[in-house]
């Protein structure tokens, strides 16, 4: 028979449940609202309403019992000194669950967010500091160039030549001499074959 269990187990043994919720819990304290599952949020309510209520009490047994949980003292002084005076006038209700729209990716699991009823109130403003303008005073005359007493001569332009490379054909006039004086001996040479002999 199913006597005097309560809570759920979250399919973990005793220490991992324990290290499950702690971390919720802290993180709930942290950072005012949490998004995790339903079944782990309504675990997690409990320890979170349970520090709280020592946070309030205050006494030096109440924070050691803290610090049991927790394990951060720094977070047990965030808790008994900021977190905790905020509900210094509710009963109870020191966290609400609000279910999350939709299902988690993979396992269909239903979300919900977990948050402290009691934040802290941020105050935003629109307006803009003015930026202060900083006047430097500097000579003037000191930064500014000296001028010239002659304006500078203007030089004419000079027409740029390309430099004659090493490996360079020669000049267009030179190749058809040459081709001219080969094709004159070539002409000639055949001439001196074909010409007719003297008849004797």
């Amino acid at each position: 028979m199913r006597h005097g269990i309560a809570g759920n187990r979250l399919n973990r043994n005793r220490s991992l449940r324990k290290a499950t919720l702690r971390d919720i819990a802290k993180a709930t304290l942290i950072h005012q609202r949490v998004c995790t599952t339903l079944a782990k949020a309504k675990e997690a309510r409990k320890l979170v309403d349970q520090l709280i209520t020592l946070g309030k009490k205050g006494e030096l047994v109440h924070r050691r019992r803290a610090f049991a949980i927790l394990c951060d003292h720094q977070m047990v002084s965030d808790l008994f000194n900021k977190t905790s005076p905020r509900f210094k006038n509710r009963i109870g209700g020191y966290t609400r669950i609000i279910p999350a729209a939709g299902l988690r990716r993979g396992d269909n699991a239903q979300l919900a967010y977990l948050e402290l009823t009691e934040k802290d109130k941020v105050i935003i403003s629109n307006s803009r500091p003015e930026k202060k303008i900083k006047s430097k005073t500097v000579d003037t005359d000191a930064q500014k160039p000296a001028k010239a007493e002659h304006p500078p001569e203007k030089h004419e332009p000079v027409e740029k030549t390309k430099p004659a490379l090493p490996h360079a054909h020669p000049p267009q006039e030179d190749k058809g001499k040459i081709k001219g004086s080969v094709a004159k001996n070539f002409t000639g040479g055949i001439k001196n074959i074909f010409r007719k002999k003297p008849s004797e």
